[in-house]
């Protein structure tokens, strides 16, 4: 009977022990399985920009070590287009950038390593789109520009026009009123003969009377 109740005894305990320590390992495996994501990039993934922004910055779900934050922006040539070593501050962790850089397509990279060892590395890009350029003339300003030229041209050879008529015009009147003065010249000019040769017969007959 007594050995009977020492085994009962052992076989509850074994019983209640085992959901106790099987519950402690469930609540203690996500901790220790846990890992470091990143939360929150900015710009963000496949974001298309009108113009680059100053920086880039990377928020992750724990606290970052400086000593091993490397993060990384290429340019669409395939240049850096940073400035400076990525600077961490708590979770985030952010890297200058050119704002000469051209536009196109920017690929980020980055491997970082949290206060507690735990290593993230990933990539993501984003495009900055070409600016337009407002300087340049529209289709239809060119359209505008190429039927003024015609117009221009016609004016011109319309003025000439007018100018090579209104000298035609001129000459004629010119030589239209020469006419009439030479007429009168040429009749003062025969009523002078006409005179001169009577006054000199009158002196003919004159003498021949005396």
């Amino acid at each position: 009977m007594y050995v009977t109740d020492r085994r009962a005894v052992r076989t509850a305990a074994r019983v209640l022990v085992l959901p106790a320590a099987l519950a402690a390992l469930a609540t203690a495996a996500p901790r220790a399985a846990a890992h470091t994501d990143l939360d929150t990039a900015s710009p963000p993934a496949d974001a298309a920009l009108a113009e680059l922004p100053p920086r880039i910055t990377l928020t992750f779900s724990d606290p970052m070590a400086q000593k091993y934050a490397k993060v990384a922006v290429t340019d669409p040539d395939g240049k850096s287009a940073a400035t400076d070593e990525p600077e961490v501050s708590g979770k985030e962790v952010s890297l200058a950038l050119d704002p000469s850089s051209p536009a196109g397509r920017y690929t980020v990279g980055y491997r970082v390593v949290s206060a507690d060892g735990h290593p993230v590395s990933g990539s993501y890009s984003f495009t900055v789109e070409a600016a337009s350029d407002s300087s340049a003339p529209s289709a239809r300003e060119t359209e505008s520009e190429g039927a003024a030229v015609p117009r221009a041209a016609e004016d011109a050879a319309g003025e000439t026009a007018a100018d090579s008529t209104a000298g035609e015009s001129s000459g004629e009147e010119s030589s239209g009123g020469t006419v009439p003065v030479l007429a009168v010249v040429g009749a003062l000019a025969a009523a002078v003969a006409v005179a001169v040769g009577a006054y000199v017969a009158r002196q003919r007959r004159a003498r021949h009377g005396d």
